[in-house]
C-alpha cells in the first residue's frame, strides 16, 4: 500500500502565535508527529511511504531539514490562497496530495495534525484498518467518545433568545441519547479519489468514518492553555501507556 503522510502547518496563528513553532518538553511539537510517522514505517512493512510537509514558514521548514528522526519529508510551499484564517484543512491537503500525485499513485492519503501531538502508533494503524474496511467512506477521521451530548446536555441560542439543547429529545438522562463523539482533530484518513473531486462542503457532510482513540487523547493546542496543559499531562500518561512513551523517545533522538 502506498501511503502519502501529510502534516500541515502555516506561519500565521491568531490562537496561540507560532503554535506550530513550539517546543513541548524542550522538542519541537512537530518531532512528535515526525516520530509517530517513523514508530509507523518501523511496525509497518508498507511498500512506499511519503511524507510531505505544507507550509509557508521558512522556520518550520528547517526544523524539518534539520531533524534527524525522519529522512526524505517533502516540503510543499503553502499557496498564499491557502493560508488565510478561512481557509479549510482539506484543501491543503488536497494542494499536498496534488503537488506529489506526479510521483506517486497513493492509495491513502493519512493527515497528522502537529498540535495533536498525543497519539500512538496503533491509532494511526487503527484508522488505516477502519479506511481499508470500509472502501464506501470518502474519509475517516480520529474521535474520542463525547462527555457531552446534543440530545442532553450541550446547549444553543434559540431565535426565541432562550437557549436550550441542540438536538430536540425526550430523553431524562445522558445513556439514553445516542452515542456523540468529538473530533479531536489528530489523524484523517483521506481517499484519494474524494480529493481529487470538488469539494464543496464541509468535510463532515460528505461519508464519514470514525476511529475511536481513547479520551485522554482528546486535546489538541488551540490556546496557551491548551498548551501549559499538554505538556504537563504528557509525563504522566507516558508513565501510563507505552505507545506515548515510544513516541516521546523518538521525538527526542536529535537531542540524546
Amino acid at each position: 500500500m502506498n501511503i502519502l503522510f501529510t502534516i500541515c502547518g502555516r506561519a500565521g496563528s491568531k490562537g496561540l502565535k507560532n503554535k506550530n513553532l513550539k517546543q513541548m518538553g524542550s522538542v519541537p511539537l512537530i518531532y512528535y508527529t515526525l516520530a509517530a510517522i517513523r514508530l509507523y514505517m518501523e511496525k509497518n512493512r508498507e511498500d512506499c511511504i511519503t511524507v510531505a510537509l505544507n507550509t509557508d514558514s521558512k522556520d518550520l521548514q528547517e526544523l524539518v531539514r534539520k531533524q534527524k528522526i525522519l529522512k526524505d519529508v517533502e516540503i510543499v510551499q503553502r499557496k498564499p490562497e491557502l493560508a488565510d484564517d478561512v481557509t479549510a484543512k482539506v484543501e491543503v491537503i488536497k494542494d499536498t496530495y496534488l503537488s506529489l500525485l506526479s510521483k506517486s499513485a497513493f492509495d491513502v492519503v493519512i493527515d497528522l495534525d502537529l498540535t495533536s501531538p498525543l497519539r500512538r502508533v496503533i491509532d494511526i494503524e487503527n484508522a488505516v484498518g477502519e479506511y481499508l474496511r470500509n472502501p464506501a467512506f470518502d474519509l475517516v477521521f480520529s474521535v474520542v467518545a463525547g462527555r457531552r451530548s446534543p440530545y442532553f446536555n450541550m446547549v444553543e441560542k434559540k431565535a426565541s433568545g432562550f437557549y436550550g439543547k441542540i438536538c430536540k429529545s425526550k430523553f431524562t438522562a445522558r445513556q439514553q441519547a445516542p452515542k456523540a463523539y468529538e473530533l479531536n482533530a489528530s489523524i484523517y484518513a483521506f481517499r484519494p479519489a474524494f480529493l481529487e473531486s470538488d469539494i464543496q462542503k464541509t468535510i463532515l457532510d460528505y461519508r464519514c468514518g470514525i476511529s475511536l482513540m481513547p479520551d485522554f487523547l482528546v486535546l489538541d493546542i488551540d490556546s496557551e492553555e491548551d498548551f501549559i496543559a499538554m505538556e504537563y499531562l504528557i509525563p504522566y500518561f507516558c508513565q501510563r501507556d507505552e505507545g506515548l512513551s515510544e513516541i516521546v523517545h523518538y521525538a527526542q533522538l536529535d537531542f540524546e
